[in-house]
Order: structure tokens, then C-alpha cells, then sequence
């Protein structure tokens, strides 16, 4: 049975960008991600799950041991899915909040937007 675009967005943050063995993260986007997929960040746009995987393992080791977390429940409407997001430290303030907006087809993503809210600077 195919994903909801609500259980995407779970898939997405927890077990891509919050899974820290590279070959289980490239596994989950191989299986919940289309071949064609489109990731928008604020500074670029990645094509293709080659692309898709090989930024999420550099977005994961810019700082080793930071965490995702959900802000609320992951929603969907049709096939679009959203989550907002806190990523930082596991014992402390998040470094940078957002939230992640994905347009999915036939139980998998073809289009992620990744949009960030806020970015706090170390004092």
C-alpha cells in the first residue's frame, strides 16, 4: 500500500535526515523517493536521488550529532505532505527551524521544498 503524503514527511525527516548510517538513508530514499526527484533548498536544487543522497550525507556531516525534530504532526492534503522541523544539538536549543513541503505521486516524493524560518547564531 502506498505512503500517505502525511507518512512521507515522517519518512523524510526521521528516517533520511535523521538516520546516521549512510547505507540505511540511501535504502529509505531509494524506496520513498521517485528516480526524478527535485529537492529545493534555500541555496540550490538537487535532481535525482544520486544528488538527494549524497547532499543529505553532506548536510549530516557539517555537524556530527545534531538531530531533527518534528514540530507537530507531519499533514496532507491531496498529494501534497508537510512537517515542520528544529535541527541542532540533542540536548539543547535547535540551530535552525523550518519546515519541509513535498509534493508526492503514487506513494512516493517527486518534489521536495525545504524552507527555513529561522537560523540562531551561536552567541
Amino acid at each position: 500500500m502506498p505512503r500517505s503524503p502525511a507518512d512521507l514527511m515522517r519518512v523524510n525527516l526521521l528516517q533520511v535526515f535523521n538516520e546516521p548510517d549512510p547505507v540505511r538513508r540511501a535504502a529509505a530514499v531509494a524506496a520513498h523517493y521517485a528516480e526524478d526527484v527535485v529537492w529545493h533548498e534555500p541555496d540550490r536544487v538537487n535532481r535525482g536521488r544520486g544528488e538527494f543522497v549524497r547532499r543529505a550525507d553532506e548536510l549530516l556531516a557539517e555537524n556530527p550529532g545534531w538531530v531533527f525534530r518534528p514540530v507537530g504532526d507531519a499533514s496532507g492534503l491531496d498529494d501534497i505532505g508537510h512537517l515542520g522541523f528544529r535541527y541542532g544539538p540533542p540536548d539543547g536549543p535547535p540551530a535552525v527551524s523550518g519546515m519541509d513541503i513535498a509534493r508526492t505521486d503514487d506513494g512516493v516524493i517527486v518534489e521536495l521544498y525545504t524552507i527555513v524560518t529561522e537560523i540562531r547564531r551561536p552567541s
